[in-house]
């Protein structure tokens, strides 16, 4: 693939677009970027300004003590034995992710809708991608029997493959129950892939039930985590991957990359991520108040929603929803819309909510589906209020109003807009 054709990521072109419009003078919901609302830990952020002297390249794999802090982070956390030699921590997981589909060989598979980032790089690197399509009635997860199926139908049951399991999900706000990821698990074992699970969201499951599949397959297991999400960092690009021993090989082959390209992350980045991954009880208690407010938050959009008669999942983690609008198709299509790109692209300019096209995460481009990430809100003020009213209680159900109400009306008029221009007459205004 010539990298001439890539264009830029999606997620980053929507903000960069959304900005412009801004700029302009335009009033824009901005429900595009999925980055954490939330201020970085205190205690985090003193740690990178009592280490900003640290200028010495340090190990590629990684800082020695970060190593030893992911590893234990996932021990106590995940309930998964690591060693902290089979750590490696690069300038985030998406570097990673790169690295490992460079080094690996095998064929990728990728259940969609999917992140936007896991098949423009499998194209860039030439790799074999085969798109497993999941439906809104499934709640967008490959289900151990759907997974076998595809397996089993393929003339080289034996050769390698590597599965994409993303949860809590990007872009569906979905997770997986324990008893289907042993399952999920079982047939890996059996046909012998391997699972990258990206788990960067797992510690913003809303309920704090998180489970690593890394626990019923350890061996073909590589968990996927980092700063970006939970502690709020995604500007400081710090990704860690954590290897069984039995794919050291694979680890020391992404190092071998890694020196040739990025040499090592950011050494005050490195030492003040120790403080994170040490996850202290003032650390986690923030984690649990950024996990109900997003449940909050997330739910609420959910339930405006429906009320236009929208399909969308209730959200179990992270922050997107991702609504299918195909009860609506014959509407859509009377009106010229006939994909999901000239969907999002009405929808911005009628009504000033912007968000990314169902085809950016692996759909159909007719499919009419969209992610919307429920961000747009000031996490610092949002948090103050959640820890005044004490995790004790239950917030009230006007808080995603008060804390969040430049969401809660891009929801609304992403409503309003189904109901008055989708299944009536009524016009807006456009953009100019």
């Amino acid at each position: 693939m010539s990298v001439r054709k890539l264009g830029i990521s999606s997620t980053l072109k929507i903000n960069e677009k959304s900005n412009l419009l801004i700029d302009q003078g335009h009033k824009i919901y901005k429900l595009g970027l999925g980055q954490s609302p939330f201020p970085v830990y205190p205690s985090v952020v003193q740690a990178l300004k009592d280490n900003a002297h640290q200028k010495n390249y340090l190990p590629v794999k990684g800082l020695p003590a970060l190593r030893e802090a992911v590893a234990r982070f996932h021990q106590i956390q995940d309930d998964v034995d690591i060693d902290p030699e089979n750590v490696i921590i690069g300038p985030g997981s998406k570097e990673l992710l790169f690295l490992l589909q460079l080094t690996y060989y095998g064929e990728i598979i990728v259940p969609s809708p999917a992140w936007v980032t896991y098949i423009p790089q499998a194209n860039i690197i030439g790799r074999t991608i085969q798109i497993v399509h999941t439906t809104f009635t499934e709640n967008w997860r490959i289900y151990p029997d759907a997974l076998k199926e595809i397996l089993e139908n393929e003339e080289d049951v034996d050769r390698p493959r590597l599965l994409m399991l993303n949860y809590p999900g990007n872009p569906d706000g979905g997770t997986y129950s324990e008893s289907e990821l042993r399952e999920i698990a079982l047939v890996a074992k059996d046909y012998g892939i391997l699972i990258l699970s990206d788990e960067i969201y797992g510690k913003l499951n809303h309920k704090n039930e998180h489970v690593s599949i890394a626990k019923f397959y350890p061996e073909g297991t590589i968990i996927s985590s980092g700063l970006s999400k939970w502690a709020g960092a995604g500007g400081w690009r710090l990704g860690t991957f954590s290897f069984p021993h039995e794919l050291k090989w694979l680890m020391n082959g992404i190092a071998s990359v890694a020196s040739e390209t990025y040499t090592s992350v950011s050494a005050p980045i490195q030492y003040a991520a120790v403080k994170a991954f040490e996850f202290d009880e003032n650390i986690e208690l923030y984690v649990r108040h950024c996990q109900r407010i997003l449940s909050s938050i997330g739910q609420q959009s959910a339930n405006t929603l429906k009320i236009a008669g929208i399909r969308v999942q209730d959200p179990q983690g992270a922050f997107y929803l991702f609504p299918d609008f195909s009860d609506f198709y014959d509407r859509f299509v009377e009106k010229r819309i006939r994909s999901s790109s000239v969907m999002v692209d009405r929808l911005l300019k009628e009504t000033g909510v912007a968000c990314l096209p169902g085809v950016n995460f692996g759909r159909p481009s007719i499919e009419l589906t969209a992610r919307l990430a429920y961000v747009n809100f000031d996490g610092a003020k949002a948090l103050e209020a959640s820890n005044e009213i004490g995790l004790n209680k239950k917030l009230p159900n006007d808080f995603g109003d008060t804390y969040a109400p430049e969401t809660l009306t891009a929801m609304r008029k992403i409503s309003q807009w189904i109901i008055e221009e989708i299944k009536s007459k009524v016009k807006y205004e456009p953009l100019s």
